[in-house]
């Protein structure tokens, strides 16, 4: 499930660089929410779910839809206008080492030395790609978007954990689409204008997104979590930085360094390193 996760997670990044080519993005993310909750939606009902959820699912099914589909899937979708789809995933992957520091600095969680030593190698690794990066001239502005993404999307992770607890994993799943759908189709009606370009690019793009990083990968987050834990589950973003630089290069072409090379390595040690650091060991 983990590795599931992690291949349909990294590759989102490459089929949102082809859809934002060809329509804004904004009211493109809009509707592959919307399609994605009413599927998530009738998937749960037909599974007997209902909209009868706890409070604590409530409230991580608002922040979770705020703060990954609008916020940090939004800021990734217009950055991917400018910015290379290996330069989002790398940026992206880096959320359990900000996962980790909140941990750490904000609700005072122990973290051994390795999970420290973990935490300096990630940061490393990602400085060295971001430096290689600015040296060719990286758009700034959508760099800069991409990091807020990723820090909205610690948000997200954080607030994950206990929501699927009481059941009805699914339908959480459907409704937190329709919260990032309804704030982006009102932020898309304010900032865009609407223009697509149709071709088969495009609709093979929309389609995959939908169906496979946004309704099953989210399906999949949720139920590694409440199994393990969200410590544990973002163990398996140390395996995003590979796929993610990947995925880009062998559909997109995107060319690849010999310090992105490095840098991914670095990263995804430091991400191995501190989730393991904090995982307890066995009775």
């Amino acid at each position: 499930m983990g590795l599931m996760f992690a291949l349909m997670w990294s590759s989102a990044f490459t089929s949102a660089r082809i859809i934002v080519a060809y329509a804004p993005p904004l009211a493109s993310l809009s509707l592959r929410f919307f399609l994605s909750g009413l599927i998530g939606v009738g998937i749960a009902l037909a599974l007997g779910q209902t909209f009868r959820l706890t409070r604590a699912q409530w409230r991580a099914t608002i922040i979770f839809g705020l703060c990954q589909n609008a916020l940090y899937l939004g800021l990734n979708f217009v950055a991917m206008q400018t910015v290379e789809a290996s330069v989002a995933s790398i940026i992206a992957s880096s959320m359990p080492l900000m996962v980790a520091f909140a941990g750490w600095a904000i609700f005072r969680e122990k973290l051994p030395r390795l999970g420290l030593v973990g935490l300096v190698l990630g940061f490393l690794g990602v400085g060295l790609i971001m430096g290689a990066r600015l040296d060719a001239g990286v758009d700034l502005y959508g760099l800069m978007l991409c990091i807020l993404g990723a820090a909205a999307l610690t948000v997200a992770t954080l607030s994950v954990r206990g929501a699927s607890s009481g059941g009805n994993v699914m339908m959480i799943v459907g409704l937190q689409m329709f919260v990032g759908s309804a704030v982006l189709a009102v932020s898309s009606a304010m900032f865009e204008t609407i223009e697509v370009t149709m071709n088969w690019k495009l609709v093979v793009a929309f389609l995959y997104t939908t169906l496979v990083p946004g309704l099953a990968a989210t399906w999949v987050w949720f139920t590694l979590v409440n199994q393990i834990g969200a410590v544990k589950a973002a163990t398996f973003h140390f395996l995003n930085p590979f796929f993610g630089v990947a995925i880009a290069a062998v559909l997109l072409g995107e060319a690849l360094g010999l310090l992105d090379i490095v840098g991914v390595v670095i990263i995804a040690a430091g991400i191995l390193a501190v989730q393991l650091s904090r995982q307890k060991p066995a009775a």
